[in-house]
């Protein structure tokens, strides 16, 4: 249990690692918000948590700083906030810098991973602060990924921001962890849900994935674990996977051998 929250706020809430902590938080009897794009999903979620779901879109200030501020108004304020969504598209195909279009023909990948995976945070972070210093105290919980830590084969753009979400975690607890601010870092490895085609649940494409038969990939429901133990016991960095630590260190004890190692794997991967 995580002490002192009776309010989150849990972005991404709808689907994968944030509807299994929305879900592990409301057992704890905490008023979750599940806040995502797909207002459908939060609300089934809300509905049944006795929660309160809402859309919003991360990637835009306005309405981010309009959905914390509804939240506040009508809920109560926010003791602990998860930024957890986040979005991956791979390379284009013109490689690691490719500007092709994902959502809509005239994006560019590079701009709505910035935006998404990196600013949500910062929007976050530039309302909630200041009010979370003057109540004494809160928790802000940003999801980045082991691509944070390490990368990510195939997917510059996800791998550049979520080392950016990692930098920026970084910064928000050396400022203002001696405010009350407490701050920790999520980065899992392989989960099972949307982004990785291997969701779980209704709506999920069936027998795809096989829990224990699919070596290293965890649930979501076993991240929300991780996650919540490791908020209350304080933890800056939550790595669900522990083998992740192992590749981090071996990356920052000889980063040429690990580049190195890392086009061999490139090489195997693409045959």
């Amino acid at each position: 249990m995580i002490a002192d929250v009776n309010v989150a706020v849990v972005t991404g809430g709808g689907h994968g690692i944030g509807q299994a902590l929305c879900r592990r938080l409301a057992q704890d009897n905490i008023k979750v918000v599940v806040a995502d794009l797909d207002y459908v999903a939060a609300q089934l979620v809300a509905t049944d948590i006795d929660g309160v779901g809402i859309k919003v879109d991360v990637g835009d200030e306005a309405d981010m700083t309009a959905m914390i501020n509804k939240v506040e108004e009508t809920v109560g304020p926010i003791d602990m906030f998860v930024s957890n969504a986040g979005l991956v598209f791979g390379d284009g195909k013109s490689g690691a810098a490719s500007a092709d279009g994902v959502l809509a023909p005239v994006d560019d990948r590079w701009e709505i991973s910035w935006r998404v995976n990196v600013m949500a945070h910062v929007y976050a972070a530039r309302v909630l602060v200041p009010r979370m210093v003057e109540r004494g105290g809160g928790y802000l919980v940003n999801t980045a990924s082991a691509a944070g830590l390490l990368s990510s084969i195939g997917d510059a753009a996800y791998s550049v921001t979520k080392h950016a979400a990692v930098g920026f975690a970084e910064a928000l607890a050396i400022r203002h962890g001696d405010e009350g601010i407490k701050v920790s870092m999520v980065c899992p490895q392989a989960v099972a849900t949307r982004m990785l085609d291997l969701a779980v649940g209704p709506g999920a494409k069936e027998n795809v994935f096989g829990g224990a038969d699919a070596d290293g990939i965890l649930t979501p429901e076993q991240v929300a674990d991780c996650i919540v133990d490791g908020v209350a016991n304080g933890q800056f960095l939550i790595a669900p996977h522990p083998e992740v630590l192992g590749y981090f260190q071996r990356k920052a004890a000889d980063y040429d051998r690990w580049v190195g190692g890392m086009r061999r794997f490139r090489r195997k991967l693409s045959g």
